[in-house]
C-alpha cells in the first residue's frame, strides 16, 4: 500500500467568485452588501488552524474547537474566505468577523466546566455545567416551523440575526472535500454494482458543480474505474480541482471534453474531465449531439437559488446577483427547470439518473417541472433510497477523524491501525488505498471512512489508545458529516421514501443532539437546511476529541455507541428488518422488539 501523501496544492487567497466578478467589473465583490460582515474585525493574519501541542484554550476540548474552527475557514479549505463561508454556497462558520473573534476570545478563555453556547454563527452565553459535558453548544438556522422559509430567513440574515450553518461548515467539522468523498465512492460502488456488474469501467457519468463538495463525484468516479465528465460555471474552481487532484484534466470546449471521456471510455482507462460551462446549456447541447451517458447527476448548489448561477457570460451572471437578487432568482430558476429537464430526457433515452441531494428536483419542481409520478414519486430517486439506505440500517455512516498536531504522519499511523482493526473489510481496505494515493489532504490532515454500529466505538477506543502511548503525536477530532443514519430529517435527501411514510418526521435528529449531549460529546449542533435549504431538513452533529485518557475513553464507548444506535433505532421503528436484525444481533435495545 502506498505510503506517500497526495501534497497540498496553492489555491487562491481570495474567493473564486470574487475574483470574476472584479475581473469582469473592476469592482471589488462583498457579496451581500446589506448583511453586516464587520470586516474591520477580519484578522490581519489570514485564519489557518494552528498545529502542534501548544494549548492557547484551558482544554484540549476547546482547543480543539477552536483548530476546527480555523480549520473551516483555511482559504485553502473554505469557499469564500472573506465572508466566512465555508461551502454549500452560503454555509458559514461565523456570523460575521466580530463573531468570529468573539467565540475565538471566549474559546480560549472557556473553563473545563464550562458550555458555550452559540446561536447561528454568535456566542450568546457560557454556563457552567461538568467536565463530561460538551465545551460547545451550537444551533444554526433554527425557525419556527411555519415560518421556516428561505424568504424569511434571507431576511433575519440581512438583518445580522442568523446564519446558514450547512451540515459540518456552522458546526465546525468540515475537513473540506474528502468529507463527502467516501459517501460518493460509496454510492457509486453500488451503483456499479447494481448496473454495471460491479464496476464503472468502460461507462461514463456526466454531473455538474465543483465547489466543495461536488468536486467528490469525479474522484468517486475514478476510484471506481469510470470516466466522468463534469461541468462547472467558474473557470477558476476546474482550476483548483485540478490542482488539488479531485478532476484528472480541464478540456478546451465539449467536443475536446467529449473526445476526452469517449477515448477513455473506449480504452476503460479511469479519467475525470472538468469543462467550464453551465449544466443548463451543457446537457442539452449534449443531447442534441446524441451523446449516452451512462449516468447522470448533479451537484450544483440548487439548495437557494442565489446560490445556483443561471446561463449567461459568468462576469454578467454574478453582477446580476449583486444588484438585482431577484431577476438572478428568477433566471436561476428558469436554468434549474433546463437542466432537469434534460436530466430527465436522458433518463428517457436510457441513462441511470440519480439525484444527489441538493434539492435540484425541487426547485425544478418551483419552477413548474412535473418531477413526480402519479403516485407522488420523484421521477428519478435521490441516492439515499436508491443506494444507501441498507448502509444507514446497519448504523454506518461518513465517520471522520482529523489530527490536531497538523502532522499528515499522524493520520498514516491511523490508516495502518484501521486495516490493522477491520482485516476482513476488503471494500474499507480498497478505500484506504485509493485515499492514500489520490486525496491530498488541504488544511489539518484529516480521513473519512464509513463505518457502523460497534465498529465505531471500537475504532475510537483505538484512536484514543494510539493517542494515549504517544503513536500520534496529540489528540484527535473524531466527528461526521451530518449526513447520517440517525441524524437528519430530509423528505427530498437521507429520508427520501421511507418505508413506513415517516420522511418528515424530525424528532429524530433532535433525539440525536439530546443523546449525544447525555453521552458526552464535546460539541454537538443542531441546524435547519443543510444540503436542500432552510425549511427542508433538521439535522444534527457531534464531535469527540480522542484525548488518550481513561476518562475520554469512557465518552468515546458511550458516544460512539449512541450515534450511530439512532440510525438503527430510526431505520428499525420505520420497519426496515436489516435494522430490526442488526439491533438483535449487536445488542441496541429497542423497547417491544425481542
Amino acid at each position: 500500500m502506498p505510503s506517500s501523501i497526495p501534497t497540498e496544492t496553492a489555491t487562491p487567497e481570495l474567493n473564486l467568485e470574487a475574483n470574476s466578478l472584479a475581473q469582469a467589473t473592476g469592482t471589488k465583490f462583498k457579496g451581500n452588501a446589506k448583511r453586516p460582515m464587520f470586516y474591520e474585525f477580519k484578522p490581519e493574519e489570514t485564519v489557518k488552524a494552528a498545529h502542534g501541542t501548544t494549548l492557547r484554550c484551558k482544554t484540549w476540548e476547546a482547543e480543539a474547537a477552536l483548530r476546527m474552527l480555523e480549520n473551516n475557514l483555511d482559504p485553502a479549505v473554505s469557499l469564500v474566505y472573506d465572508e466566512l463561508i465555508v461551502y454549500g454556497g452560503a454555509g458559514r462558520a461565523a456570523r460575521n468577523w466580530k463573531e468570529y473573534q468573539t467565540i475565538v476570545k471566549t474559546l480560549k478563555e472557556l473553563e473545563a466546566d464550562e458550555t458555550m453556547l452559540v446561536q447561528s454563527g454568535k456566542a450568546v452565553g457560557v454556563l457552567k455545567t461538568w467536565a463530561h459535558a460538551p465545551r460547545v453548544l451550537i444551533a444554526n438556522s433554527n425557525i419556527v416551523p411555519a415560518w421556516s422559509t428561505q424568504e424569511y430567513f434571507d431576511e433575519l440574515d440581512r438583518m445580522g440575526l442568523m446564519m446558514y450553518g450547512q451540515m459540518t461548515a456552522g458546526s465546525w467539522i468540515y475537513i473540506a472535500t474528502q468529507g463527502i468523498l467516501q459517501g460518493t465512492y460509496e454510492t457509486f460502488a453500488a451503483m456499479a454494482d447494481q448496473h454495471f456488474g460491479g464496476s464503472l469501467r468502460g461507462t461514463i457519468t456526466v454531473t455538474a458543480g465543483l465547489g466543495g463538495m461536488s468536486g467528490a463525484q469525479p474522484l468517486a468516479v475514478t476510484m471506481n474505474d469510470g470516466v466522468c465528465l463534469v461541468v462547472e460555471p467558474i473557470d477558476e474552481r476546474v482550476k483548483q480541482k485540478v490542482r488539488e487532484g479531485y478532476v484528472d484534466e480541464q478540456a478546451r470546449d465539449l467536443a475536446h471534453a467529449l473526445e476526452l471521456c469517449e477515448q477513455a471510455k473506449a480504452t476503460g482507462t479511469p479519467l475525470s474531465v472538468g469543462l467550464t460551462g453551465n449544466a443548463a446549456t451543457v446537457l442539452p447541447e449534449l443531447l442534441e449531439r446524441g451523446f449516452q451517458a451512462d449516468i447522470v447527476t448533479d451537484q450544483t448548489s440548487a439548495h437557494d437559488l442565489m446560490d445556483y448561477l443561471p446561463e449567461g457570460e459568468i462576469g454578467k451572471v454574478l453582477a446580476l446577483r449583486a444588484a438585482n437578487p431577484e431577476e438572478f432568482k428568477k433566471q436561476a430558476l428558469q436554468s434549474i427547470v433546463k437542466h432537469v429537464e434534460a436530466i430527465l430526457e436522458m433518463q428517457r433515452r436510457g441513462t441511470i439518473a440519480v439525484d444527489y441531494g441538493n434539492n435540484l428536483r425541487g426547485q425544478a419542481e418551483k419552477g413548474g417541472l412535473q418531477v413526480r409520478d402519479e403516485h407522488g414519486q420523484f421521477l428519478y430517486p435521490g441516492f439515499v433510497p436508491g443506494y444507501i439506505r441498507p448502509l444507514f440500517c446497519e448504523g454506518k455512516g461518513p465517520f471522520r477523524w482529523c489530527a490536531l498536531s497538523g502532522d499528515p504522519q499522524d493520520i498514516l499511523r491511523i490508516d495502518r491501525a484501521l486495516l490493522e482493526t477491520f482485516p476482513e473489510n476488503k471494500m474499507l481496505a480498497r478505500w484506504i488505498e485509493k485515499a492514500q494515493a489520490k486525496v491530498p489532504f488541504i488544511g489539518l490532515p484529516a480521513r473519512v471512512c464509513w463505518l457502523g454500529y460497534g465498529e465505531r466505538e471500537r475504532f475510537g477506543l483505538v484512536i484514543n489508545d494510539l493517542v494515549a502511548r504517544g503513536e500520534v503525536s496529540a489528540p484527535i477530532v473524531i466527528g461526521r458529516d451530518h449526513l447520517d443514519c440517525g441524524s437528519v430529517a430530509s423528505p427530498n435527501r437521507e429520508t427520501e421514501g421511507m418505508k413506513d411514510g415517516s420522511d418528515a418526521v424530525a424528532d429524530w435528529p433532535l433525539l440525536n443532539a439530546l443523546a449525544n449531549c447525555a453521552s458526552g460529546a464535546d460539541w454537538v449542533s443542531l441546524h435547519n437546511g443543510g444540503g436542500v435549504g432552510i425549511g427542508n431538513s433538521t439535522h444534527s452533529g457531534m464531535v469527540i476529541v480522542a484525548t488518550g485518557t481513561p476518562e475520554k475513553a469512557e465518552r468515546l464507548k458511550r458516544v460512539l455507541t449512541t450515534d450511530p444506535g439512532m440510525g438503527i433505532f430510526r431505520h428499525a421503528d420505520a420497519g426496515y428488518e436489516l435494522a430490526q436484525d442488526v439491533a438483535r444481533e449487536r445488542g441496541a435495545k429497542i423497547p417491544g422488539q425481542q
